[in-house]
């Protein structure tokens, strides 16, 4: 419907302003049931209607739209995208589109003349958002409720203001207002999928996100929260404003160093206090700030190699705590690239294999830091811990090998006596035959 037609009905035209530049261009009625009595003509919008294409099509109304796709692949007109995004599943609104966000001067003949306002009445029947994981696994759903500005968005390290509410189930468990790091939130009760979120946000952005367990609390919960293990949270975040963490490229070599040591120290107090991932995240700063520096004084690049061996090592301690065994592996070996007899590195790759049981080359590593390091104590135990898992899986693997040959013997056993018994049935069928031929022959003569 046209607001010309809106106007002859005697019905003035009203709403929320829901644009971006708050310019009226797109106003909103909000309602629980139908707005429109009676209801709008076929082919002029009505509950569960759609908009017209952006294409023309003559006001052909499709009966459903899909909330939550991007734009580029969402054919409708551009009030749609915003009046969409403010929607929640089941609600109906009615909608007036001003001509610069519906049809503009061109129209869509021969039913929407140019610069036409437009009133349509509208009901969403479902969403589909955008997925923010890498892995693509649903565990971060996102629906733009208002576009943010610009195309910026904070990394890693930025500080980030934000207004946001939580929300388990229809309960809201945290709201507030927040100026923090990226990569500290679980300083302030911050979900780590949370934080990923956050950083897909352009400024003044607002979006809501939907968070599975995984990407929350996990099974621990949250009891300050009273949020119970594996729960699914809903989190509305309002990005007000954030200063982008200078990337490696802006920094110079003495830049890199400065703040290597600065997260270094960070790192290690996130250790201590067991925030393992907060304190990985440190390290690997240092990795991808440090790696592939070039042109260095010998000064400089004895300083770099230091702090990437810390690096690496304390990577790796983090990942065993965390019994990510295959990364801390990696960050061994890294370490040990870098110094090929350093003790710790020998010693946490020999934890690492030994937790994957990999018991050979686990007593390879525990040997070699005794050799080089005959104190080393705890080496000493882990290799003794090594030999008794050796012993232990030669007994098993013996067994197991006694134990197919003895299923095989009796197999074979068993198929001798078989054709044995075979072999005596058929001598004695063939004595039987021989006995009845006799007796005929005998009888023949008689």
């Amino acid at each position: 419907m046209t607001a010309e037609e809106m106007k002859a009905d005697g019905a003035p035209l009203e709403g929320a302003d829901i644009t971006p530049k708050r310019d009226e261009g797109v106003l909103k009625v909000s309602g629980g049931r139908s707005l429109s009595s009676p209801p709008p003509p076929a082919g002029r919008g009505g509950p569960g209607g759609g908009a017209p294409p952006a294409g023309g099509g003559g006001g052909a109304v499709p009966p459903r739209l899909r909330a939550g796709a991007p734009p580029a692949r969402c054919e409708v007109i551009k009030a749609w995208d915003i009046a969409v995004a403010t929607m929640k599943v089941g609600e109906i609104c009615r909608i007036t589109c001003k001509p610069e966000y519906a049809y503009g001067s061109a129209g869509s003949p021969p039913k929407i003349p140019p610069n036409a306002t437009l009133i349509f009445e509208v009901k969403l029947f479902e969403f589909k958002g955008e997925d923010l994981t890498d892995d693509e696994d649903g565990g971060i759903i996102r629906r733009i409720r208002k576009k943010g500005e610009g195309y910026s968005k904070p990394n890693e390290g930025a500080l980030v203001e934000i207004q946001f509410e939580g929300r388990y189930g229809d309960r809201v468990f945290d709201r507030r207002e927040l100026r923090f790091e990226i990569g500290e939130g679980d300083n302030y009760d911050l979900p780590h999928g949370l934080e990923k979120a956050i950083q897909k946000m352009e400024k003044s952005e607002e979006s809501v996100f939907y968070l599975k367990p995984n990407y929350g609390f996990g099974s621990a919960g949250k009891e300050k929260f009273q949020v119970p293990p594996d729960a699914e949270l809903q989190y509305e975040v309002k990005l007000k404003s954030f200063e982008k963490a200078k990337e490696s490229w802006e920094m110079n070599t003495d830049e890199k160093l400065e703040q290597s040591c600065i997260v270094k120290e960070r790192g290690t107090q996130y250790f201590k206090e067991g925030k393992y991932k907060q304190a990985a995240l440190q390290y690997k700063k240092i990795v991808s700030w440090l790696e592939h520096e070039s042109g260095l004084s010998d000064e400089e690049e004895t300083k770099a190699k230091s702090l990437r061996l810390a690096a690496h090592l304390n990577l790796a301690m983090c990942h065993l705590k965390l019994k990510e065994y295959s990364q801390a592996l990696e960050n061994c070996n890294k370490a040990l690239e870098l110094d090929s007899n350093n003790e710790k590195g020998l010693f946490r790759r020999g934890e690492a294999h030994l937790a994957v049981n990999d018991f050979e080359l686990a007593r390879g590593d525990f040997q070699k830091v005794i050799q080089l390091y005959p104190s080393n104590k705890a080496a000493k135990v882990q290799l003794v811990t090594c030999q008794q898992k050796i012993r232990e899986q030669h007994e098993k693997e013996k067994k197991m090998y006694a134990n197919m040959f003895q299923r095989l013997a009796d197999k074979d056993l068993k198929s001798a006596a078989t054709l044995q018994t075979s072999h005596t049935e058929d001598e004695e069928m063939k004595d039987e035959q021989n006995g009845v031929e006799d007796k005929s022959e005998v009888d023949t003569e008689a």
